[in-house]
C-alpha cells in the first residue's frame, strides 16, 4: 500500500544543491487503472497502481532497458522528464519535483507515510504551498495527457 501526500511547492526550498538529484523519465500505457514505465539512472521500472488519491496499491517490476525503450513507443500522451530531490524532514523524506518540457516550472513535492494517520497528522514545512493530494490534475498520471496544465502556484 502507498500512502502519500502531494503538494506544489513555492519557493524553492534554500541549499537544494546539497541534496541529492536524480534525472526521471517516465511515461504512461494506461492511466485507469495506472500502469506507468519509468527511467532513473540505470533503472527501467514498470508500476501499477490502483485507484484512489492518497492511498493506493501499488506493485513495480524491473524492466530491461529494451523493454523500457519499447514500451517507450507505446505511451500515450507526454513522457514526463523531471529532477527528483530527496531532502530529510524528521523521519520523512521528501521527494521535491521540479519538472521539465512544457511542464517547466511545476514543483510538486509529496512525502509517504506508513498509515493513514500519519499522513493526516502530517505537519508540512512552510515552503510548502497548496496540498493537492486530493486533486487529480496535480498527479503525473493526469499531467502525461492533459492539454490544459493547472496552475503551478
Amino acid at each position: 500500500m502507498e500512502i502519500e501526500r502531494k503538494f506544489l511547492v513555492d519557493p524553492l526550498p534554500k541549499g537544494l544543491e546539497q541534496f541529492t538529484k536524480r534525472r526521471i523519465e517516465q511515461g504512461y500505457l494506461c492511466t485507469n487503472p495506472v500502469v506507468r514505465i519509468r527511467q532513473m539512472d540505470d533503472s527501467y521500472i514498470l508500476t501499477y497502481k490502483s485507484s484512489g488519491m492518497m492511498a493506493r496499491q501499488e506493485a513495480e517490476f524491473p524492466l530491461t532497458k529494451e523493454a523500457y525503450e519499447h514500451l517507450k513507443e507505446k505511451v500515450d500522451g507526454r513522457v514526463i522528464t523531471k529532477d527528483r530531490y530527496v531532502i530529510p524532514y524528521g523521519q520523512w523524506k521528501i521527494e521535491l519535483d521540479y519538472f521539465h518540457g512544457d511542464l517547466e516550472g511545476m514543483v510538486l513535492a509529496e512525502v509517504e507515510f506508513a498509515s493513514l494517520e500519519e499522513a493526516n497528522n502530517f505537519q508540512a514545512p512552510d515552503w510548502f504551498q497548496k496540498d493537492v493530494t486530493f486533486e487529480k490534475e496535480y498527479h503525473n498520471s493526469y499531467l502525461s495527457s492533459a492539454k490544459e496544465l493547472p496552475d503551478f502556484c
